[in-house]
């Protein structure tokens, strides 16, 4: 199963944020992974939206749809489509990838700003660039991998330690190629996806408790590098208190529905057999969609919760 972590540029509306570009993984690929990989090219993955498998790992719309800004061009179609489009951005999201290299064949998060650095002077201008918003986000699958398998907890925290400190590097390199503004969503509650929220109580708080290492780290990263460009070009978009909002929620936060059993998914996977998998009777009920990603309702809520801090963020 495709987790994400990855980086995805796009380019926003005209006036309103101009660019946006945006790195990252299956919470943002919209089509990028082959056709003929599992899941996100496979039934009933799209029956929400656009009715039938377009690449997204949901049943429907993904993160960066709610983004309200018109979709970027995925970078696997970029030949495939009218010029005009481009100026809207491209995603280089790739499910599966990760700050390092996982167990996907795609590009990992280096590799992904490599692609995108390939593209300017004949595709992109400097104009574009510094009127651009690159979204930047790791999402799990470094972690998940490592996970699988037993390490100690000095391992995992020096783990967590390299990818921030990867992820740095990269702000850097994408801010130095001319991009003005990078937002940065923090690390969703990994220990409440279904994957590991079924298992022993004490796994979950565990998982949980490494990810807030990894933000705490996050945000010490972002304050230094906003404090080197004297200027708040880098801000971080709080998944996680978003997910446990929306978790939370016991029916007093308007316009959220009310997930009765949030750490089921709607599509629970046979690993043996995929056509065995079974499937809920309406998605919209469930807030994740499989194992690891959220519904399109899920992802709703999400933005609902995050509608002021995505405001701030891209403007």
């Amino acid at each position: 199963m495709n987790f994400f972590a990855s980086l995805l540029l796009a380019l926003t509306v005209r006036f309103l944020f101009s660019p946006f570009w945006r790195y990252r993984y299956s919470y943002a690929d919209t089509g990028n992974t082959k056709t003929t990989d599992k899941g996100a090219w496979a039934f009933p993955y799209g029956i929400t939206y656009p009715g039938k498998p377009s690449g997204r790992f949901s049943d429907g719309h993904i993160s960066t749809d709610f983004f309200r800004i018109k979709l970027p061009v995925t970078h696997s179609k970029k030949d495939d489509v009218d010029k005009t489009r481009l100026q809207y951005g491209m995603s280089f999201a790739y499910g599966g990838t990760g700050v390092f290299d996982t167990k996907a064949t795609y590009p990992n998060m280096t590799g992904q700003i490599t692609l995108f650095e390939q593209l300017l002077g004949n595709v992109y201008s400097p104009s574009d660039l510094s009127s651009s918003v690159a979204l930047v986000s790791v999402a799990g699958n470094d972690y998940l991998n490592f996970l699988s398998t037993r390490h100690s907890l000095d391992a995992i925290l020096s783990l967590i330690t390299q990818v921030v400190n990867q992820i740095e590097v990269n702000l850097r390199r994408i801010h130095s190629l001319g991009i003005k503004k990078i937002a940065v969503p923090s690390l969703q509650p990994l220990g409440y996806i279904p994957y590991f929220a079924k298992g022993f109580p004490f796994i979950k708080d565990a998982v949980n408790f490494l990810v807030g290492h990894h933000n705490d780290l996050l945000h010490e990263v972002v304050a230094k590098l906003n404090n080197e460009t004297n200027h708040s070009a880098f801000t971080i978009i709080d998944y996680n208190n978003a997910f446990l909002t929306v978790i939370n929620n016991k029916g007093e936060i308007p316009d959220i529905l009310l997930f009765e059993t949030p750490f089921i998914e709607c599509f629970q996977i046979d690993v043996n057999e995929f056509k065995n998998s079974t499937l809920c009777d309406d998605p919209r009920s469930a807030f994740f969609w499989d194992g690891l990603h959220p519904t399109q309702e899920g992802w709703k809520s999400v933005y609902t919760v995050l509608r002021k801090n995505i405001t701030a963020a891209l403007t």
